[in-house]
């Protein structure tokens, strides 16, 4: 029997969107068909690495592409909300990359489109459906290390400022908290929920977007401190304590192929390696809701996304971000 494939389009054909590219052919049932750049070179290119059949310069070609079942918004933060809409207007399926959007207005009128055309959406939190971060939340939730009441996790490296470089260019919604910030709080949310209270202090860069963002969340029974810098480096492994022992994941936690167990004075190691990068998942799991035609997942769901939206903008406007 022949495999149905779902057909994938691309918009924003950057490192991310190549990295995703990559991953996609790794299934059976995925088929690159479209992509879309303003740069008609850029286009064609891609299109050539891929083996995909048709390469648009405008996005609007791309939406009004029949052939097309589900898109892949990898465009600049700022560009989320404006493209996802008009994606679902269309009648498509979408997978907008992460942070969902650069406000939480933005990210409810995302979800509320989603919810007005009947069309799968979800926001491409590609960490969430790695084997590690899954397996390690199961154990979280059965108690295996008690009850959680410390996590631990940063991502940080040092960007190149160049000219044009998205990572500092604050019209693109670049800095820390939104490009690499949301990872941290992910994982605190996913293992312990909404915090109670959030203080967040940054060091901000000259053109007002935070270099570096330093954040404690405040539950009843539990802290979790994070850290987001493009300034400096770290260890990158997240440690998740409870009352009977710990749980790292291995570094760079965020694609994580495995993760230790700390109990009773030894430790446990889990090897869970990743299919390609890790983001062949989220594609996985955009087959799967689309089949059974769900509009969102239940692992990533639209609500989950509006709760870490609305952590994040709590964050901006600590530490005064505006875009």
């Amino acid at each position: 029997m022949e495999i149905q494939k779902i057909k994938w389009g691309i918009i924003g054909l950057g490192n991310i969107a190549n990295q995703f590219a990559a991953d996609l052919q790794l299934l059976e049932d995925a088929e690159l068909v479209a992509v879309a750049s303003r740069n008609s070179d850029n286009a064609n290119e891609f299109a050539r690495k891929y083996n995909c059949a048709k390469a648009y310069n405008s996005y609007d070609a791309l939406f009004a592409d029949a052939n097309v079942d589900i898109i892949y918004i990898a465009t600049p933060h700022n560009s989320h909300a404006e493209l996802s809409v008009k994606a679902l207007e269309n009648g498509k399926h979408v997978l907008c990359e992460k942070p969902i959007a650069l406000s939480y207005n933005d990210a409810v009128r995302m979800i509320e489109a989603s919810k007005k055309h009947n069309k799968f959406f979800m926001e491409a939190f590609w960490t969430r459906f790695i084997p590690s971060v899954q397996d390690a939340l199961s154990k979280v939730k059965k108690e295996e290390i008690g009850a959680v009441n410390y996590i631990k996790a940063d991502f940080a490296f040092i960007g190149n400022e160049t000219e044009g470089s998205r990572l500092f260019n604050k019209n693109n919604g670049g800095g820390a908290l939104f490009d690499i910030g949301v990872y941290p709080l992910f994982l605190s949310y996913i293992m312990l929920g909404i915090p109670k209270e959030i203080i967040a202090k940054s060091i901000l860069h000259k053109n007002d977007i935070d270099l570096q963002t330093s954040m404690i969340l405040q539950y009843d029974d539990a802290q979790a401190v994070l850290h987001a810098s493009i300034v400096s480096e770290s260890d990158m492994k997240a440690t998740i304590s409870g009352t009977k022992g710990r749980i790292e994941l291995s570094a760079p936690w965020f694609m994580a192929n495995g993760y230790s167990i700390f109990k009773d004075e030894k430790e446990t190691s889990f090897s869970l390696p990743n299919l390609g990068k890790g983001y062949s998942y989220e594609a996985i799991e955009c087959h799967n809701c689309i089949r059974n035609n769900q509009i969102e997942s239940k692992l990533w769901s639209h609500q989950n996304s509006l709760d870490l939206s609305k952590m994040v903008e709590e964050i901006k406007n600590q530490i005064g971000l505006e875009f």
